[in-house]
């Protein structure tokens, strides 16, 4: 039962400056913004105030609320559509209470948790908007007695693997290397990590989760169903409602593991490296992880340079690292001295690329730094790319100049999983994917957006005949509207189909399905949202 929110002075005072509130479109026209902040007061309960969540372009806050998590600054410009509010919510009825009054006053919701998405959907639409923000849900309880611990959906990945490691020196949890990633989105879309050889993705190691749905109702595993429970699990949640939290499985981890990064340039014969790389990377025990990391540098006489980074990380000790490279990958000429020994949160640091030693506290406070516009692509690759391909790509890169790749290796327990176990099916058959990064300044200007861009799709064009292929793959964490997005969320299932096929393959069919039954009247949308029958 809802409850109403006491008539007091101030929150009289309150209701009558939001009424006043006249708030625009890009159009002129007047929308139901007023309606709506009316509304929220009435839907939650009196213990939770809602009005210190909500932010609107007459306050203050707003334009700093809005920038904090807003990760890709193409959608920065004065003329990116902007929300009508944001609501930071700081209990759950929040979220239900901006679900419920959206719905009522026909504003379309998005949700951000850390604000990484590449094409910026969880915090721009062409249509009426405001923007969910679960930044302040962020705590994390950890049980090392079930081996589990609650996260809620702005909980960042730096606060997660700080709070495990907290708790114990022996447990972690397969996720991204991004500190600043918001929970919600990175594991919903799958979640990729440096332990993904070992135990998976993100999803598969998540066990519970509480969802608000359409109607405003929480829901566990339990009572919303193993069709939904397996939809949100890397069929991207937001397009079947708000998740508060996640419930994931711990898994276990040596007191010591390896760490280590070895670059070489085009000069030192990397190209017969990374060549040889695919054959060994996806095969290597599955306590191995071997990135290969493509990217273009400035050398100290300021010319640009093609090299790679191969960073690794090994479950292990050196002394059992070094034959196993030695055997395997001797062109790499992996040595001692490049090894690190750290603990399993101390590899979080590594991968974070910030120094080893670096104090906790700093780690689990880290902001968002000021960063540039960027681009990203992904791809699959199920046999290894030829040699003189890899010789193209490296002149295509230093033509892009501002470009890395992540090549990261599948095979070990990525293979091991079915298909459809999860809404992601990029499983056995895959050697490595691929991403694509390209990044610029703002003050480059408009022309050298248009640039970038086109050289970058440029180059992924050219990859097509040596990737994945009907449907050619991409990873939906790596977010990329190229590959097919409905115009102004009209969610045509047919437009759907064929963005849907490339991060789902078969399993879209199944989403649509669960999609019907949970949201039947497409509340939950975006460009590249999963459409009802």
């Amino acid at each position: 039962m809802t409850m109403k929110f006491p008539n007091s002075p101030l929150v009289l005072l309150i209701l009558s400056i939001l009424s006043s509130l006249s708030v625009s479109w890009a159009t002129s026209e007047p929308v139901p913004i007023n309606g709506f902040l009316q509304c929220l007061p009435k839907q939650f309960h009196s213990g939770h105030p809602i009005f210190e969540a909500v932010y609107t372009p007459q306050n203050t806050s707003f334009q700093s609320i809005l920038m904090a998590r807003l990760k890709n600054r193409r959608f920065s410009s004065p003329t990116t559509p902007k929300p009508l509010a944001i609501v930071a919510a700081k209990h759950e009825s929040h979220v239900q209470a901006t679900i419920v009054c959206a719905k009522q006053h026909g504003l379309q919701i998005r949700i951000r948790s850390g604000g990484h998405d590449y094409e910026g959907l969880s915090y721009v639409s062409h249509v009426p908007f405001v923007v969910l923000d679960m930044f302040h849900l962020q705590s994390v309880n950890v049980s090392v007695k079930d081996e589990s611990a609650w996260v809620e959906s702005g909980a960042t990945l730096g606060k997660i693997y700080h709070k495990i490691a907290q708790k114990s020196k022996v447990h972690g949890f397969p996720a991204g290397v991004g500190p600043t990633v918001g929970a919600g989105g990175h594991f919903s879309g799958g979640g990729y990590g440096n332990l993904m050889r070992k135990y998976g993705l993100s999803i598969d190691n998540i066990v519970d989760a509480k969802l608000v749905d359409a109607n405003g109702r929480i829901l566990d595993r339990k009572s919303m169903g193993e069709d939904i429970f397996w939809a949100i699990n890397g069929g991207g949640g937001a397009s079947f409602g708000v998740i508060l939290s996640w419930k994931l499985k711990l898994v276990r981890v040596p007191e010591k593991v390896t760490v280590f990064n070895v670059t070489r340039t085009l000069e030192q014969g990397v190209t017969d490296v990374l060549y040889k790389w695919q054959f060994v990377a996806p095969v290597l025990p599955k306590d191995l992880f071997l990135r290969a990391r493509p990217e273009i540098e400035n050398n100290t006489e300021g010319k640009k340079i093609a090299e790679v980074s191969f960073i690794g990380q090994f479950l292990g000790q050196t002394r059992e690292l070094l034959p196993l490279m030695n055997e395997s990958f001797p062109e790499l000429r992996l040595r001692r001295e490049d090894c690190h020994e750290v603990s399993w949160f101390e590899s979080v640091v590594f991968w974070a690329e910030l120094p080893l030693g670096t104090p906790r506290s700093i780690y689990l406070n880290l902001k968002n730094k000021p960063i540039p516009f960027f681009k990203a692509k992904s791809d699959y690759v199920k046999k290894p790319i030829p040699k003189k391909v890899i010789e193209y790509m490296f002149k295509a890169m230093l033509e892009i100049g501002n470009i890395w790749m992540e090549w990261n290796p599948h095979g070990g327990r990525m293979s091991e999983i079915s298909a459809s176990a999860t809404p992601s099916p990029h499983r056995a058959g895959n050697l490595y994917s691929i991403q694509y990064y390209t990044s610029w300044f703002q003050d480059e200007g408009i022309e050298a957006t248009n640039r970038y861009i086109h050289l970058t799709r440029k180059l992924h064009e050219k990859m097509t005949p040596f990737v994945s292929r009907n449907p050619r793959e991409a990873f939906q964490n790596y977010r990329d509207l190229d590959i097919g997005a409905n115009v102004y969320n009209q969610s045509n299932l047919l437009t759907a189909r064929v963005y849907g096929s490339k991060y789902f393959k078969g399993n879209f069919e199944r989403l649509v399905r669960v999609k019907t039954m949970v949201d039947p009247h497409n509340f939950f949308k975006h460009e590249q949202s999963i459409p009802p029958i």
